[in-house]
């Protein structure tokens, strides 16, 4: 916010701030050259984007939408300063465009924006009012939240919307959140428009979904037979879907293969409701109830867990499911979670079944891993190297490999470089101990007592910070390291001077995983750190005589890096 108040502290003139000496104009995708002068009177907001950039790719069809939408109005205008590396390039890019742009020829202009507005990062927005004052150098931010409803796109508008917000989420009914201007209707499979007023007085759970999502298409079938069984009991439950998909068919194939109401193709009320719930995953079903107040901000994990049983997804539904989950988990065994009718095993490295039973009594890890996720192949040399350090000590430890792999050969492949046990691929098990540990991420590594109760799903970051000092992965373990750590830290002073680092001081910090920026090699628990410029040294790395300054010699040092000459004090 410092650079958006330094530079809102002057108004820039269009002229002299996008002009050059040899050029008095901006142009059009058709080569069409346009007087800066035309823009007097105008809001324009500059767009720092460039042809390359996945990202800036995206947002663009959004800005485009905004522009089409304002360009009756005749008072704002938007111009493109390209970050591509070539003319052709920036051609191909900006033959889509609609607006104007900076000539890719004048790359002096190009540099010079970039430098005053202090461009880090693209796609990059900044708008400026009619005086050439900047209103945000977070447009980007305010175009996709708020659209063309953020329009001027001041302060005091962005700050307007905001409250009426907040005042809708105190005020919330369903007619506040489902209606928007004209827009009161949802549609059916068969794009039939049914009205919203048709809906109160009902539970009514929000779907935001993604198709291109695997965990929603996973999840779509499970939503479905509740919604199914609901409805044959006579329920007054509907389900309205909010899909997030930028293709119209995915959105037409969804729409007809799922037995439920929908808002229409890129409605505008589908980011309005984003916003209003703060949507941070998807799939999600925010349930409303029939007073339209919300009941649950997200009910799909309940339901994927419990089905029906989740009906109506009140406060006190969720209390009763909670100590059901609670008397589940204190009658955990391992058997409990690895075997299923006649799965009663899992595979060595040669096929060869192991039968759970033989594993009971056992310190087990579950580690939920995919060949394909980069994490993971990461994390594994880790892990590999925990397990066999851990075997060393205590035969009686396993760990179990959960795959997400696409095929078997991708399977075959990944499993051949662990030297330990598996779930076999594609086996049904695997859905229901991702549902139980509530997997939503990979790499995941849970960590099973002896007694088959639940110790930490956490324990892939353990062995991150920790190793294999970190086994057994008991609350008595981790309080042994953390009197362990403070003890290793005694004597160490808490700020450093560094040679490797001479902008600023280090400062003795808790750190789970860093890079020492020093030796280079990955370190856990302390660091010597600079936040501000993400700095880390190791504390071997840091406390070298050669390169530190303590703080007795840090006052000295920087009496000799100063001259004064009586009247001030200046660095040579």
């Amino acid at each position: 916010m410092a650079d958006t108040e330094m530079m809102n502290s002057n108004a820039h003139d269009f002229q002299s701030l996008l002009s050059s000496s040899e050029r008095d104009f901006l142009v059009r995708n058709d080569g069409d050259q346009v007087k800066i002068d035309s823009l007097k009177g105008k809001k324009i907001a500059l767009y720092f984007s460039a042809s390359w950039c996945g990202p800036c790719r995206r947002f663009t069809p959004i800005l485009m939408e905004v522009y089409k939408e304002l360009a009756s109005k005749g008072d704002f205008e938007i111009i493109f300063v390209s970050g591509d590396e070539d003319d052709e390039s920036f051609n191909e890019y900006f033959s889509k465009m609609p607006w104007l742009a900076i000539p890719f020829s004048d790359s002096d202009t190009r540099e010079k924006l970039d430098e005053l507005f202090k461009v880090m990062g693209i796609p990059h927005l900044v708008i400026l009012d009619e005086n050439g004052r900047v209103l945000s150098d977070s447009g980007v931010e305010i175009i996709r939240e708020y659209g063309v409803e953020g329009y001027p796109f001041t302060p005091e508008k962005i700050n307007e919307i905001k409250e009426q917000e907040e005042a809708g989420r105190r005020d919330q009914s369903l007619r506040s959140i489902l209606v928007f201007r004209s827009l009161d209707f949802v549609i059916s499979c068969d794009g039939k428009k049914i009205p919203v007023s048709e809906l109160e007085g009902k539970t009514v759970g929000l779907y935001f979904s993604l198709s291109t999502y695997e965990s929603c298409s996973d999840f779509t079938p499970k939503l479905a037979q509740v919604y199914e069984k609901l409805k044959a009991k006579g329920e007054k439950f509907e389900i309205v879907l909010v899909l997030l998909d930028d293709d119209d068919e995915s959105f037409e194939g969804c729409l007809e293969s799922m037995p439920w109401l929908a808002l229409p193709f890129k409605d505008k009320r589908c980011e309005k409701l984003v916003r209003h719930f703060e949507l941070s995953t998807v799939p999600s079903v925010v349930i409303i109830g029939p007073d339209g107040k919300t009941l649950h901000l997200n009910a799909a994990e309940a339901i994927e867990e419990h089905g029906i049983q989740a009906y109506p997804f009140t406060p006190e539904k969720f209390a009763e499911l909670a100590e059901i989950e609670k008397e589940r988990e204190e009658a955990q065994t391992l058997e409990s979670i690895l075997v299923s009718d006649d799965r009663d095993f899992i595979i060595g490295k040669d096929g060869a079944k192991v039968k759970v039973a033989d594993l009971v009594g056992k310190n087990i890890l579950l580690y939920f891993s995919a060949h394909w996720c980069p994490p993971c192949r990461a994390f594994l040399p880790t892990l590999i190297e925990a397990y066999n350090k851990i075997k060393e000590k205590d035969a009686a430890f396993e760990i179990i490999f959960i795959s997400s792999d696409r095929d078997q050969a991708a399977f075959d492949e990944y499993f051949s470089e662990m030297p330990w046990l598996a779930l076999p691929f594609g086996d049904e098990r695997k859905a229901t101990l991702s549902r139980r540990f509530k997997v939503h991420g990979i790499p995941m590594l849970v960590a099973i007592g002896p007694s088959g109760k639940t110790l930490t799903t956490d324990a892939r970051n353990l062995i991150m910070e920790h190793a294999a000092d970190a086994y057994p992965f008991t609350d008595e373990r981790l309080k042994e390291i953390e009197k362990e750590q403070k003890e290793m830290v005694k004597g160490w002073p808490e700020k450093v001077y560094h040679v490797l680092h001479k902008e600023h001081e280090l400062v003795l910090t808790r750190r789970k995983v860093y890079t020492c920026d020093g030796c280079g090699k990955d370190g856990h628990v302390w660091s010597f750190n600079c936040d501000e410029c993400d700095f880390d040294l190791h504390p071997e790395c840091a406390l070298e005589d050669k390169g530190t300054k303590n703080d007795a010699q840090k006052e000295q040092s920087q009496k000799e890096e100063w001259i004064c000459d009586g009247a001030v004090c200046y660095k040579p």
